[in-house]
C-alpha cells in the first residue's frame, strides 16, 4: 500500500495541513449544533476498553471525509500513554482507493481527548465522547464548537434501538441530526 495522494510530497502535505487549519480557523462555530446547549462528555471513559477498531456509522459532513465510504478508526495505546489514531476510508466506493490518516491523541479530561494528525503542529482538535450506549459497543462523539460529530460502533451496522439511542444523545447535545450523513460500510 502506497501513501495516499494527499501525503505524496512534503509540499503537498504542508499545503493540505495549512488549508485544513485555515478552514477550521475560519469555519463558523456551531455549524451542526446549538452551542447554547451545554456539551458534556461521559464522566468516565475506560481508555483500554475504548481501544481497537470502530466503524463510522454516521458523521456530520466535513471536508476531510468528503467522498469517504467504509470509514474506520483504530485506536492503540502507545508506551508513553498517548493513543495512536488510524483513520481509514475508501474514496467513492467500498472498493475505492484506501486513504489512511495517522495521528495521536491524548486524554485531557474524562471522556475528552485532543487529537492531531501532524505531530509537529501545535494545533489539536477536540474529540469528546458524549455517549456510550449499547454496552460500550457504540460511541457518540462531538465537539464543543459543533462543527464535527460522529456515531461509531464496533460493528459495521447498528440495530434500530442502538441507532435511536445514539441519535437521542446527539439531539440532547444540541446537534441537528437531520444533517447526519450515514456512512456506507
Amino acid at each position: 500500500m502506497g501513501k495516499p495522494r494527499w501525503a505524496k510530497g512534503s509540499d503537498m502535505l504542508r499545503g493540505v495541513v495549512l488549508a485544513a487549519l485555515v478552514l477550521v480557523g475560519c469555519g463558523a462555530s456551531g455549524n451542526y449544533r446549538d452551542t447554547a446547549v451545554p456539551l458534556e462528555s461521559v464522566a468516565r471513559l475506560d481508555t483500554d476498553a475504548y481501544l481497537g477498531l470502530w466503524y463510522e456509522i454516521a458523521r456530520f459532513p466535513n471536508f476531510f471525509e468528503r467522498g469517504c465510504t467504509g470509514v474506520t478508526a483504530e485506536y492503540a495505546l502507545r508506551e508513553n500513554g498517548k493513543i495512536n489514531v488510524k483513520n481509514s476510508c475508501r474514496k467513492g466506493a467500498l472498493d475505492g482507493q484506501l486513504e489512511v490518516a495517522d495521528g495521536v491523541a491524548r486524554v485531557v479530561a474524562p471522556g475528552q481527548l485532543k487529537v492531531k494528525f501532524a505531530e509537529w503542529l501545535p494545533f489539536e482538535g477536540d474529540y469528546w465522547v458524549i455517549g456510550l450506549p449499547a454496552d460500550g459497543q457504540v460511541s457518540v462523539v462531538g465537539v464543543p464548537s459543533g462543527d464535527f460529530g460522529w456515531i461509531l460502533a464496533r460493528t459495521p451496522e447498528l440495530e434500530a434501538d442502538a441507532r435511536d439511542a445514539a441519535l437521542a444523545i446527539l439531539t440532547k447535545a444540541g446537534y441537528d441530526t437531520t444533517r447526519l450523513v450515514w456512512t456506507v460500510q
